[in-house]
């Protein structure tokens, strides 16, 4: 099972750069700059949180759960052009109800490092 379905997520994570900074553009081009930097530090302090989250929740007990938390972060990510973040969260939504415990923790660890990757790539404030 571990091919199935952590293996489309470590592609995810090869392939898709961590962040895409036209997203980001177009937001300040729709809310002004002042908005998307409020907005993306709102981002940020929820996704810590959310992914904090994730590593206390049980697999077996809150699937439903975790894929909801996952569908809300994949949406967030992409608004922010973090689609490496956004393709690993996707592919908890979908495969939540599958994992077993180690998958669903070794896809965690590639959220962590996208989350990390997507942070060391903003640009200066």
């Amino acid at each position: 099972m571990f091919d199935v379905t952590v293996a489309p997520a470590q592609k995810a994570l090869d392939s898709e750069p961590p962040r895409e900074p036209r997203a980001y553009e177009a937001l300040v081009r729709e809310i002004g700059e002042d908005g998307a930097r409020e907005v993306r530090e709102v981002f940020w302090s929820e996704t810590c949180a959310r992914l904090q989250l994730f590593r206390t929740l049980s697999l077996a007990q809150h699937q439903a759960r975790i894929a909801r938390e996952a569908h809300s972060l994949k949406s967030a990510a992409g608004t922010f052009g973090y689609v490496r973040l956004a393709a690993l969260a996707l592919a908890l939504e979908k495969t939540a109800e599958r994992l077993s415990d180690v998958e669903f923790r070794d896809l965690l660890d590639l959220m962590d490092a996208a989350y990390a990757a997507a942070r060391a790539q903003e640009p200066p404030r």
